[in-house]
């Protein structure tokens, strides 16, 4: 069963939409970039399979999606917007999974610990900048306190797989993948089959917390 709500934040109205599994044990939250919306292959594909194993997941908008707004805000206003729907994330009286894409990881990251998460779901977590490595942050990721799985394209000019430091977390990477999980026509795999290694990795992560 889907169904949407609206959250009032002290950034703004968020909206949550719950794709809720028959027999949940778990809800997994995850928001979008600050480029995008829940509408990423990524999140439509978390949706569509973790409530077949007992995952209900809620895909998140951050109020200056849902007011329109084309720009992303800054990251402590981001903050700000995920501890409010958080109350309204945890009403199920289920432990809940912290998770997000790209700015939405880091958010989840920065977080975690404070809003009582039981771990992180990292999709394309921006390491640095495309081309500037030095302006690493990684220290978001590292400190994160929490269980945490990172899932991250092979050819992410946010971060390579290669370049993120070692650390207590899990990190798939997705061949050929970019940000957003998109793989070049001339690649040995299809865009289904990136979006089957998303899901698959994120199931078998899931159950590793029951």
């Amino acid at each position: 069963m889907t169904t949407a709500k609206i959250v009032g934040t002290e950034a703004g109205d968020a909206r949550i939409t719950w794709h809720e599994a028959e027999k949940a044990w778990l809800v997994l939250a995850v928001s979008h970039g600050a480029g995008g919306g829940i509408e990423a292959r990524d999140l439509q594909g978390i949706a569509a399979v973790l409530p077949e194993h007992g995952v209900t997941v809620a895909l998140v908008e951050q109020p200056w999606r849902v007011a329109g707004r084309k720009l992303a805000p800054a990251p402590k206003t981001l903050d700000v917007g995920w501890r409010g729907v958080w109350p309204a994330l945890a009403a199920p009286g289920l432990p809940v999974v912290s998770g997000g894409r790209s700015a939405g990881a880091r958010v989840a990251c920065r977080t975690a610990t404070e809003l009582g998460a039981v771990g992180i779901l990292a999709l394309s977590f921006p390491l640095h900048p495309p081309g500037r490595p030095e302006k690493s942050r990684a220290g978001e990721l590292l400190g994160a306190g929490v269980p945490t799985l990172v899932v991250q394209g092979g050819n992410d000019p946010f971060g390579k797989p290669a370049e993120f430091p070692a650390g207590a977390y899990e990190l798939v990477e997705v061949p050929y993948g970019d940000h957003g999980f998109a793989v070049p026509k001339k690649a040995e795999m299809r865009p289904e089959q990136a979006v089957t290694i998303i899901t698959d990795a994120v199931v078998a992560w899931t159950a590793s917390l029951g």
